[in-house]
């Protein structure tokens, strides 16, 4: 990180630290992508269990990685404030703080599973598959959330270049094991679904190990010194982390949540829509990737800059994130609408199931227009630290108001399970224009 005099000088930093971020972004997404894709080669019924598995997966996981965010406006903030000495303090916590969310996940996940599983009104088939897939993760979500931290320092440095190699490297390594487990290779039975989890745990392993020698080995992360003293772990550094930690953890597992109640939701569907419904969200989640890149990279530089105490340069920032969300807006809606059909057929071979996923993806187009405006500015208030109200306007917008109007749209109109998504729509629209507001107040306070 570096300071910059212009506009032009600004948005050549912001794409450095962005472009690493979102092809890092993008490979970890496609690692959930070639999970979904290869499980639907497996069949339909594969689809839908680890739809459903994911479903209950991913809002958990990015919850937790919300909490482990944190450190990233953190060590921003500190090297803008050019105190280096407390940085290996952070990041050591943030490692305890990791292993200790990962133990209570695991003993939890053992106690509630085959209970959430039962209340859901799903095949014998989907369940079984559903449930090993979720205990195939189960071992390795330890090394993913200290993979996690140490990706978020490492991006808090404005080294956003090396966790992208990391994933890159990792990338077709988790294809080369999802090919093996799922479909029997190399001597192995066919795991079907739940060879994506076996191959996706193995993967967090692997990743967790190469990003620990990253940050050993190479000067920009060695000059820091992570382990040259062993700290103790400390429930006071622990709640610093916390305090900003939980409000992005919970904003962001409101909003991801909500997409998985939908999921469970649509479990009164048959298999074909549960499938066509998972497919035209992946993918959609897939493009998400690219404004939530945009707001990670507005974090770190606003988060430098604040910490320095330049909260004009800071305020610039913000507005081309804004911009750039506009610009992405409309780049994602063209590729949807223009390959709805080839992007469909990706998922599954089964012409009723393609034709499901197609219609699915055009009320994507609109969901996604609000949350590739959202993201940015979500990103450029946690390099404020301002993350409370955020979390406020996540669970007003997506659960009181989202949610609700999905569920009488679907129960009470023609449109079925295509009313859920008009939910998310209006959800989403809310909470983009009030997170606007949010970061037009917080720019004028500082401005002040």
């Amino acid at each position: 990180m570096y300071e910059t005099a212009t506009i032009k000088e600004k948005l050549k930093l912001l794409i450095i630290i962005l472009l690493p971020i979102l092809i890092t972004q993008i490979s970890l997404n496609l690692m959930t992508f070639f999970d979904t894709v290869m499980s639907g080669r497996a069949g339909a019924i594969d689809l839908a269990g680890v739809a459903i598995g994911s479903s209950l997966w991913v809002p958990l996981a990015t919850g937790i990685n919300g909490v482990v965010l944190a450190i990233t406006p953190i060590i921003a903030q500190l090297i803008g404030a050019k105190k280096d000495d407390e940085v290996p303090k952070i990041v050591q916590q943030g490692i305890y703080l990791a292993i200790a969310f990962s133990i209570v996940i695991i003993l939890a996940g053992g106690l509630v599973l085959n209970p959430v599983l039962s209340l859901m009104d799903l095949e014998p088939e989907v369940s079984n598959i559903a449930k090993y897939y979720l205990i195939s993760i189960g071992a390795g979500i330890i090394p993913l959330f200290i993979f996690n931290t140490i990706r978020c320092f490492m991006d808090g440095l404005g080294q956003t270049r090396a966790s992208m190699l990391i994933i890159l490297i990792s990338l077709p390594l988790n294809i080369f094991f999802n090919y093996i487990f799922i479909f029997g290779k190399l001597g192995l039975p066919a795991f079907g679904g739940i060879g994506s989890g076996i191959a996706t745990a193995i993967t967090y392993w692997l990743v967790c190990i190469i990003a620990l020698i990253v940050m050993l080995r190479v000067q920009e992360f060695q000059k820091y010194n992570i382990f040259a003293k062993w700290f103790k772990p400390s429930l006071k550094r622990w709640m610093d982390q916390l305090k900003i930690g939980i409000p992005i953890g919970a904003a962001i597992f409101f909003e991801t949540s909500i997409f998985s109640a939908v999921t469970l939701l649509m479990s009164v569907y048959d298999t074909y829509t549960i499938a066509a419904h998972q497919a035209a969200m992946n993918f959609a989640g897939l493009l998400y990737m690219i404004p939530l890149s945009v707001g990670m990279a507005l974090t770190i530089t606003i988060g430098f800059e604040a910490g320095a105490g330049r909260y004009k340069e800071a305020r610039t920032y913000g507005y081309l994130g804004m911009a750039g969300g506009i610009f992405i807006a409309i780049f994602a809606g063209a590729i949807l609408f223009i390959f709805n059909g080839p992007v469909a057929a990706l998922y599954n071979t089964n012409p009723e199931v393609i034709e499901l996923t197609k219609q699915f993806i055009y009320f994507a187009i609109f969901y996604q227009l609000a949350d590739a405006f959202g993201a940015p500015i979500q990103g450029a208030l946690r390099g404020y630290k301002d993350v409370n109200t955020t979390l406020i306007i996540a669970l007003v917008s997506y659960w009181v108001i989202g949610l609700p109007i999905g569920w009488l749209f679907a129960n009470y109109t023609s449109l079925e399970p295509f009313g859920y998504w008009v939910g998310i729509i209006v959800g989403l629209s809310c909470g983009a224009v009030a997170l606007l507001w949010r970061l037009i107040h917080i720019q004028k306070k500082y401005a002040r």
